[in-house]
């Protein structure tokens, strides 16, 4: 017999429906019901609220065979024998993540395919594979940030199972797998949830729907849900971290904050495996607190992205200022962020209209803690055409973007096909089986994009397969025979890994130690010189030749015609170049 549990104070009654069997559950005074029946792993079930007739899936249900509005189906997470038992994890200081998106990063979409490409990124250098969300969601093909059942991974992609085994293979390998964890709304479609309980604000909402209720009455079971999933992907599928998305939608005004309640739940974890557990913040607050640890009244994530550093490249590379990237329209701004971390630390942002962030505590704050990126899936498939960097800069500032990201004191990211400069777009989409909730996607997604400046009539239907299909990678890129321009993607291929490799061979590089960096630069030559120890990384950010004022040995550099002078660098416009200055 197999007991089965579900918190469910609203409903008066609750039977539930497993296999042949119908069982009238026992409630308690805690809104917990239970009821036991034969229900091997494989056995389809789930749960009749009061007086209704279609049973309803679990709310934490380990597998949705049928989708999100079919019934659960008993999954035993303990039948896969791991072959990980070497693994002792890493810490995320001197890592390099490499974020991905399992529906479009093989052309079969699938974990299993994903598993036959790992060896691309061990070859490559990296040290952390970051998977955008795999919680099940309505439809066959998704970002993933529409899920409704945070415990089962999307079958789509294979299911749980199939989750266990690309873990696996990843730690085999001795890559590290955290995992994209979406906990401040819901999807909009197969979301039962507040059938069950007050899992939902029903007076208070954030850009994606209702807020989840972390702070009202009947919250306590609510913060549970969600602290029992980071313990579910720590101890049942063996990841090495999560990344929180949006945490600054988390409606939470309790004295302890629920992040500060994960990382106490991801620290109790990583006692009982033996092994380091990451925890990375999505924040646009530039709040110091987020990444402080807890013993000095902080909420203790390991890390957070950091836009400032994004946009401050983006804009010195590509020359775009509309929108949230006005404010970073100079070299300075480049500058800032690299010895700094905020750029808006306490500083008008002309985007919000009113002064934002606070000073990072440099002497205590590891500059490992913010995670760094030239690209990453927000900030291609937000835009209007999902456009790369590969289709707007020339091939000077694409290698440019690698070397100030990886010589960056921070944590560099990279996103999917980054390291071969890949061709194809990175565009949003959405397989909603309603034709009206479509239509409201395509329609809001065009509404966004009106503080940009960007021409909706140019904006892909999210709902179009084609605009799936066109978003996967193209393998045939980094190793196929081409015609089309394919050495591009062969030399940013070689540099990303040489980079890499100098990564792992310079102790300055990852360094996690603010204290350790010394930027200089010229606003009107737009050159920079990032200090690191003995290496010095010199970029020329203009369009004519400059000579920076600095010497040693070059050790890389992203332009044949850099050479080193009695009066210093000479650098090509659009390149860099990494010195040993000792």
């Amino acid at each position: 017999m197999t007991e089965f549990r579900v918190w469910a104070p609203t409903p008066e009654r609750v039977t539930l429906v497993a296999g042949d069997e119908r069982v009238p559950m026992t409630g308690g005074a805690d809104g917990w019901w239970s009821a036991e029946a034969s229900a091997a792993p494989g056995t389809d079930y789930g749960f009749l609220l009061g007086d209704g007739d279609t049973p309803r899936p679990d709310p934490r249900s380990r597998r949705q065979p049928d989708g999100v509005h079919g019934l659960s189906r008993v999954f035993d997470p303990g039948a896969h024998h791991w072959g990980d038992g070497d693994w002792h994890g890493r810490p995320l200081a001197g890592g390099v993540i490499y974020e991905l998106h399992i529906g479009t990063f093989t052309p079969e979409g699938t974990l299993d395919s994903a598993i036959e490409r790992l060896d691309h990124l061990v070859d490559l250098g990296v040290d952390f594979v970051e998977v955008l969300p795999v919680n099940a969601f309505n439809g066959t093909h998704n970002w993933g940030y529409d899920g409704v059942a945070w415990f089962a991974v999307q079958e789509t992609y294979g299911g749980p199972a199939a989750y266990q085994r690309f873990v696996d293979a990843c730690h085999r390998r001795g890559l590290a797998v955290i995992q994209d964890v979406v906990y401040n709304h819901l999807g909009p479609s197969g979301n039962y949830l507040p059938e069950f309980g007050p899992y939902l604000h029903q007076a208070s909402a954030n850009t994606w729907g209702l807020s989840v209720n972390l702070d009202g009455p009947d919250s306590d079971e609510v913060r549970r849900y969600i602290l029992d999933n980071v313990r579910m992907w720590f101890r049942d599928y063996h990841v090495d971290g999560l990344r929180l998305d949006a945490v600054h939608a988390l409606l939470d005004h309790r004295a302890t904050h629920l992040l500060e309640e994960i990382a106490i739940e991801t620290d109790a974890a990583s006692a009982t495996l033996g092994r380091p557990l990451t925890l990375i913040a999505e924040s646009d607050l530039n709040d110091p607190r987020m990444i402080r640890p807890r013993a000095a009244h902080g909420l203790g994530m390991t890390a957070q992205w950091s836009d400032d550093f994004h946009h401050a490249l983006h804009v010195n590379l590509t020359g775009e200022t509309v929108g949230y990237y006005a404010d970073f329209d100079s070299v300075g701004a480049l500058a800032k962020v690299l010895e700094r971390g905020f750029f808006h630390d306490g500083t008008f942002s002309s985007f919000r209209g009113r002064t934002h962030g606070r000073p990072i505590d440099r002497e205590r704050t590891p500059a490992s803690a913010l995670v760094v990126f030239a690209q990453d899936h927000d900030q291609i498939g937000n835009r209007a055409i999902g456009d790369r960097l590969t289709a707007t800069l020339g091939e000077g500032r694409l290698r440019l973007a690698a070397l100030l990201m990886l010589t960056a004191p921070n944590t560099p990211m990279l996103f999917m096909g980054e390291e071969w400069a890949a061709s194809t777009p990175w565009q949003f989409f959405t397989s909603h089986p309603e034709p009206e909730l479509g239509r409201a996607t395509a329609e809001g997604r065009i509404a966004e994009f009106a503080r940009m400046g960007w021409d909706p009539s140019v904006v892909p239907d999210p709902q179009d397969p084609e605009t799936f299909t066109r978003s996967k990678l193209d393998w045939t890129e980094p190793y196929g025979d081409r015609d089309d321009g394919g050495d591009l993607h062969a030399r940013t291929h070689a540099l990303y890994r040489e980079l890499l490799a100098l990564r792992r061979a310079r102790p300055e590089l990852t360094d996690p130690r603010f204290g350790t960096v010394r930027v200089e630069y010229s606003e009107d030559e737009r050159w920079i010189v990032l200090h690191r120890g003995a290496l010095a990384v010199g970029v020329n950010l203009g369009d004519a030749p400059v000579t920076v004022p600095v010497s040693g040995h070059v050790l890389l550099a992203t332009d044949a015609g850099a050479s080193v002078s009695p009066e210093g660098l000479v650098l090509p416009a659009a390149s860099g170049a990494v010195l040993d200055s000792a």
